[in-house]
């Protein structure tokens, strides 16, 4: 084969790799209808590795004000979905040391942060790119949830495993009260937390 050939043949099998990964990215991401809210909050919480949690401040000058800072999350290993965010978190952290005056606190996922968004042209305030709201407290978990929460966590954020043992990690949950998401025009939706924990993120097959 001549120099030239091999160039085109070379192409061509770069282009095919670039079609399959492009494709299978897309499957990965092939968002629930955006009118089965329940399975749109559960499919965005299990693809989000991070989220904005506002706390009310206790510290001067903001005390009594709202705080938002960016942490990460996991809700289990990819493709076990359980629906809670869990956390890594320390006491040195000031968000933390807001939420030990007052465990109140929000949390915020889109999919903005995944790649769905960019690759669909939605600008990340446009309501096609979706997001989910949680409203509840942060509490620090038993012995036997911290295992999965450890599972969940250290699954997805490897980092974490080498983070100083000086800081007193502890795993925590948030516990959900209120679900909040907007997915499609027409404004915020709501989702009851036992509608939320009822659905799964992907479609079942039987």
């Amino acid at each position: 084969m001549s120099a030239a050939g091999r160039v085109v043949c070379a192409l061509l099998l770069g282009l095919l790799w670039f079609s399959c990964s492009g494709a299978r990215g897309g499957l990965q991401l092939r968002i629930p209808p955006h009118e089965q809210l329940a399975r749109v909050a559960r499919f965005i919480s299990h693809q989000c590795d991070w989220a904005s949690m506002a706390t009310i401040s206790s510290h001067s000058p903001l005390e009594g004000r709202p705080f938002s800072n960016s942490f990460s999350v996991s809700d289990g290993p990819r493709g076990s979905s359980s629906g809670v965010p869990y956390l890594y978190l320390t006491r040195m952290e000031v968000s933390v040391q807001d939420l030990q005056v007052n465990p109140a606190a929000s949390l915020s996922m889109t999919l903005a942060q995944t790649d769905y968004c960019r690759q669909q042209s939605f600008d990340p305030q446009s309501p096609l790119c979706a997001r989910v709201l949680l409203s509840g407290s942060v509490v620090q978990v038993n012995d036997t949830e911290a295992e999965f929460a450890k599972k969940s966590l250290f699954s997805r954020h490897p980092e974490m495993i080498d983070w100083p043992t000086d800081h007193n990690w502890f795993f925590a949950k948030f516990n959900i009260t209120q679900v909040w998401v907007l997915d499609y025009f027409g404004g915020v939706k709501t989702v009851t937390p036992e509608e939320y924990f009822q659905a799964t993120p992907y479609r079942k097959h039987h």
